[in-house]
């Protein structure tokens, strides 16, 4: 039987490349011919010629092998090597009954093993994908424990400000009362001192009138009533009080503006906690020389652009952008999610985000979603942009993060450092291929700055 498989490998080796090709193309399928269950497409992915063979007779056996590459071979329209391999199978069917009637053991020996080599295949190839599996998981349980860890390390650092916050409001609303209550304290004492005095007046003045009552000569009555000192002014003591201060305006103000910074920093968490879920899907992207605009100038890492002050001759294929100063990313987005962070510090002109495989790339570029344009961008240092539209933006981002998540038809830009989202494309629906894309802007003033492609510092 060993030469049935150099016989096979023989009959491969008659193929060209493109008809190999298309012969493991069918070996693939599970419904092009009956009765043969598939190759995996992944063992089948970097086998040459004798390793075909080896699958196959691992698969189905040496006579069943011998069965399936002749009908791939009708399929391929090589009815040459089909002669060939008829007629060998006719001699191992002669073989065979001559076995058959000489052996009636050996006919059944060989359908279970051959039976029991399959199923070995079979058992083998669940093995390996249950180690994939079990790899994956343990890289997806690995990456969510350090994801916890980072969350419960910022979540620390967010509820210290918060207690920090408190502390410090309720030492200044204890001091602001505290000041009030002296003050009031100090109202109090100086009241008390005013009419403590009268009453001293007073008591004197009563003791006077005492005295000029007890006198019955009315001679020395007039004299002493007539030199008599005029009684010392008083106030309505009615109208006297002390008003004790409201301290609630200042318990109110101080939870009010607790309340806004409690929310201002709840708001900072959810934030960060929704550019970390972003962070997961962080790619590898890399610029793609043969898209680059003939000014632009790229990193031999495919990692930085900047605009030159000359044109390179360059071939004017069709995937180059001209005019416009544009360069894709190599890595393309179809399905799932697709996350990246561009350095854009120092400069004062630049254009990011992602566009459909299907853009033109020749002549003038009007970046809107409806021409396959999700793209932001900066001019004149401080005027952000999308698509024509002024973008509000509070504190000038050094980082961008640009979040695609292709199923649900959004596309999302993040300040890195704040967390802060810059804006957001919801409600698109894509078709086709997304590819990233960047304008590092022209060579002007202080715009020779690169656009850098950066490592995404999830994982710490």
């Amino acid at each position: 039987m060993t030469n049935l498989k150099e016989e096979l490998w023989k009959t491969l080796e008659n193929l060209r490349d493109e008809q190999f090709k298309q012969f493991q193309w069918f070996l693939k399928q599970n419904d092009t011919l009956e009765g043969f269950l598939a190759i995996v497409e992944a063992q089948l992915e970097r086998a040459d010629r004798q390793d075909t063979v080896d699958l196959m007779v691992q698969k189905y056996g040496q006579p069943r092998a011998l069965e399936r590459t002749i009908k791939v071979l009708e399929k391929i329209s090589r009815n040459d090597l089909v002669m060939n391999l008829l007629s060998i199978r006719t001699r191992l069917k002669d073989l065979h009954n001559h076995e058959t009637k000489t052996f009636p053991l050996r006919s059944e020996f060989e359908k279970k093993k051959a039976k029991l080599g399959e199923t070995k295949a079979e058992i083998t190839l669940m093995i390996q994908e249950r180690q994939r599996k079990v790899w994956e998981i343990k890289c997806s349980a690995e990456i969510s424990r350090k994801s916890a860890h980072r969350q419960t390390e910022h979540s620390k650092q967010v509820f210290t400000v918060l207690l920090q916050s408190v502390e410090k409001s309720l030492a200044n609303l204890t001091e602001a009362i505290e000041e009030r209550q002296k003050t009031t304290q100090r109202q109090a004492e100086e009241l008390i001192q005013e009419l403590e005095k009268e009453i001293s007046e007073l008591t004197k003045g009563s003791t006077e009138v005492e005295q000029l009552l007890g006198i019955e000569d009315h001679r020395e009555f007039l004299q002493s009533y007539a030199s008599r000192n005029p009684p010392p002014p008083t106030r309505d003591c009615t109208e006297v009080s002390l008003q004790p201060p409201s301290y609630e305006p200042s318990v109110w103000s101080a939870v009010s503006r607790l309340k806004e910074e409690f929310s201002k920093e709840t708001d900072k968490l959810l934030a960060k906690a929704k550019l970390n879920r972003a962070q997961q899907f962080a790619v590898d992207v890399t610029l793609d020389p043969d898209t680059a605009n003939p000014w632009l100038i790229l990193s031999d890492d495919g990692k930085q652009v900047h605009c030159g002050d000359k044109k390179q001759n360059l071939p004017d294929n069709p995937q180059r952008f001209n005019p416009a100063i544009n360069v894709l990313g190599k890595q393309s987005i179809s399905s799932r999610r697709f996350y990246y962070e561009v350095q854009v510090d120092g400069k004062t002109s630049w254009d990011l985000g992602v566009v459909q495989e299907s853009i033109n790339r020749k002549g003038s570029v009007n970046a809107k979603p409806e021409n396959g344009y999700w793209t932001i961008c900066l001019r004149n240092s401080n005027q952000y942009k999308v698509s024509a539209a002024n973008l509000s933006v509070k504190c000038p981002p050094k980082k961008v993060g640009v979040f695609v998540d292709y199923t649900a038809g959004s596309i999302s830009f993040y300040d890195v450092d704040s967390a802060q989202l810059l804006h957001c494309f919801s409600g698109c629906s894509f078709t086709e291929k997304l590819y990233p894309m960047f304008s590092p802007g022209l060579h002007r003033g202080e715009n020779c700055t690169p656009l850098i492609i950066s490592s995404v510092n999830y994982i710490d």
